[in-house]
């Protein structure tokens, strides 16, 4: 005879037999629903006629267009070294692979059979003519930011150039971040559409202490054109950012440069400084105790020596007014071997001291300016990445050639002078001696920065 409890006991099962099926089921549909969301083609996004119809050949829509290619550097990515102006081929690389710069030119494996419209929606939606996504390593988290008549005069002067037949060569992004569904997923991760209107040009000042047109102008041009953050910005291991217009510093993935942070007065902040001194950097490659190396320096040579004085002054504006926020230091366990850092001084005496000195306090020359930089307090040895500093001391540090400083001084490559040990021993040294705090480098460090930097 069967008790109640007995009776409830045998019940049990069925009634879990009953839910499982019903969360199965939940579990499935989602599982569709998701497939289904990555796996549909996307279609083209809607967008508006043209700002400028009808002035799209019009000799001052072409060259505001020229100009606006310059403010944003858009040959760097677009124009194979030796090659046809925006005909496409360099090579960009990510942790993902390599991704090449698409051809421009009006030819038909070019932009021959785009629209304006078609242009716009790759800029501002970061969406081909055909709905394909694009790869982020195209810039469209800045570009979203460009107004839609930028975007048409750039078209204008595109559209202008010659003719290259030369057809877009495929990208070498591994599976499974060269799929569609991939980048489905890094858009709703990572990207919205800029709700743009009008160029913060049009924008008058506020008589109520409001923000001015300069600062507006000079927000755009960060944000938008020059797409410092590109650079600037921390990126996770998906290459993404919870802030993508973000300016606090990070390395510039798969080359091994540390683009400092522009918060951090410290780093390459420049809150404290005259707007003339931030205006002469950018325009000069060199102001007062700095000047630019690496990236930057090819940022200043093909770029913003170019730019008008008044946009130099908009974005120097815009930069000194920027939020301070101090880069924490990489945490390490000591202050070095001390008989690394022996060998790091004996080295320094050997290989550096004759242009820097032996307490690091650089040469000048007549007129003021750094002949060799001074290594003591130097924003560049005290980073918490050691990366620049290496970079510099293995393959040469050059400030760019510019229009009021053609023949900058330079300083050669150590990378066939030292070995992994001893360039890592040479840079504790610096670094502990005239870094404020700045930690030791490792030989693993520099192997790894000669591994990459070969492939």
């Amino acid at each position: 005879m069967n008790t109640p409890t007995t009776q409830a006991i045998a019940q049990q099962p069925a009634r879990r037999t009953r839910r499982l099926p019903a969360a199965g089921l939940l579990a499935l549909v989602a599982l569709a629903s998701s497939i289904a969301w990555l796996s549909w083609p996307a279609t083209p996004t809607p967008v508006r006629d043209p700002a400028i119809a009808g002035l799209i050949n019009e000799t001052t829509t072409i060259e505001r267009g020229r100009y606006l290619s310059v403010l944003g550097n858009c040959q760097a990515c677009h124009t194979q070294r030796g090659g046809q102006p925006f005909a496409g081929g360099q090579g960009i690389a990510t942790p993902f692979g390599t991704v090449y710069g698409s051809n421009l030119t009006p030819s038909p494996s070019g932009l021959g059979t785009w629209s304006t419209n078609d242009f716009w929606r790759a800029l501002h939606h970061g969406q081909a003519p055909d709905g394909r996504w694009l790869n982020p390593a195209f810039p469209y988290t800045n570009t979203t930011h460009i107004t839609r008549s930028d975007s048409d005069a750039l078209f204008a002067y595109l559209r202008s150039l010659p003719a290259a037949e030369i057809p877009n060569v495929p990208s070498e992004v591994r599976w499974p971040f060269n799929t569609q569904a991939a980048l489905r997923v890094w858009r709703t991760l990572y990207f919205r559409p800029s709700d743009v209107t009008q160029p913060p040009t049009e924008l008058a000042d506020t008589a109520d202490g409001g923000l001015s047109s300069a600062l507006l102008r000079g927000a755009y041009l960060v944000n938008g054109p020059a797409h410092c953050s590109a650079c600037h910005v921390p990126r996770n291991a998906l290459g993404g950012s919870s802030d993508m217009l973000g300016l606090s510093g990070g390395l510039i993935p798969a080359q091994n440069w540390y683009a400092p942070s522009l918060l951090d007065p410290a780093e390459a902040g420049v809150q404290d400084w005259p707007l003339a001194d931030i205006v002469a950097l950018f325009q000069n490659g060199r102001s007062r105790d700095h000047f630019v190396t690496g990236p930057m320096a090819e940022v200043v040579q093909h770029s913003t020596q170019h730019w008008r004085e008044d946009d130099l002054l908009a974005m120097a504006t815009y930069l000194k007014q920027l939020p301070r926020h101090t880069v924490l230091p990489t945490p390490h366990s000591d202050s070095g071997n001390g008989i690394s850092v022996a060998r790091g001084a004996q080295l320094y005496k050997q290989q550096c001291a004759a242009c820097h000195k032996e307490k690091g306090d650089g040469v000048k020359l007549a007129d003021g300016t750094w002949a060799y930089p001074p290594l003591n307090g130097n924003a560049t040895v005290r980073q918490s990445s050691p990366a620049n500093l290496m970079q510099t001391v293995l393959y040469g540090g050059f400030a760019p050639s510019t229009q009021t400083n053609p023949r900058a001084f330079g300083m050669p490559p150590f990378v066939m002078e030292l070995n992994n040990s001893e360039l890592a021993d040479l840079l504790s040294y610096i670094r502990i001696t005239w870094g404020q705090g700045a930690g030791p480098a490792s030989a693993l460090d520099v192997q790894q920065l000669r591994e990459s930097s070969t492939r």
